[in-house]
């Protein structure tokens, strides 16, 4: 469970703790890969409204959702016996992700399913859905929240890509073009081709009011 509120992720961590058969860690951000690669989890949870989400997307990429080719698989049992490494494979299979999020927020959606996320869960719902969510991404199986539907729509017809949502949320959040080429780890000449596309599919004048569009969209 990784949130960059501290009392967010211990209040959701204690939630998803008292499922019988789940073991949860919590952490923030920055050591959400490091904790990652020590527990070697089936499932990340992870909120997107963290700015972290924004950052760090591109590194909880795998295939995009329609094509993962991943083994569906039950809930492996760990060291202690409850869930834990997947057992019951040759390997360990990469993290399942489970996104939060809210209504009126295609962008968020349109980022997790680019990122393979597997289970969509609506911050606005009951508390249930997220358990449910988590079992269903163990096994390698969809959850969506049948809140998010015409979210789902928006988000298809979204002309932005994950990394111009990604170059275009910092953007709006103030960002320079050099301090957004250090945080994705691009040149600043790439990152001026991605406003200059974002600024043309958008039809807009320019980035202020290409960001002004998709707030508007409810993409960033």
């Amino acid at each position: 469970m990784a949130h960059d509120t501290c009392l967010l992720r211990s209040a959701l961590a204690a939630l998803l703790g008292k499922e019988p058969d789940f073991d949860v860690a919590d952490t923030e951000w920055p050591g959400l890969f490091a904790s990652g690669r020590a527990l070697r989890p089936q499932v990340y949870v992870v909120d997107a409204d963290c700015p972290g989400w924004r950052s760090h997307v591109g590194a909880l990429s795998g295939p995009p959702a329609g094509s993962r080719h991943r083994k569906p698989h039950g809930l492996g049992r760990g060291p202690h016996g409850r869930a834990g490494t997947d057992a019951g494979c040759g390997g360990y299979a990469p993290p399942s992700l489970v996104v939060l999020t809210g209504p009126g927020k295609p962008g968020d959606l349109h980022r997790a399913h680019e990122a393979g996320a597997l289970g969509f869960v609506n911050k606005e719902r009951s508390a249930d859905r997220l358990p449910a969510a988590v079992r269903r991404a163990a096994q390698g199986k969809r959850f969506v929240d049948d809140s998010l539907a015409a979210e789902f729509l928006q988000a298809a017809d979204m002309p932005l890509t994950r990394r111009e949502l990604s170059v275009l949320s910092l953007s709006a959040e103030g960002a320079s073009v050099t301090e957004i080429a250090r945080s994705l780890h691009l040149c600043n000449g790439t990152v001026r081709n991605y406003l200059a596309a974002i600024t043309r599919k958008t039809g807009a004048r320019n980035r202020v009011d290409a960001i002004r569009i998709s707030r508007v969209e409810g993409w960033v």
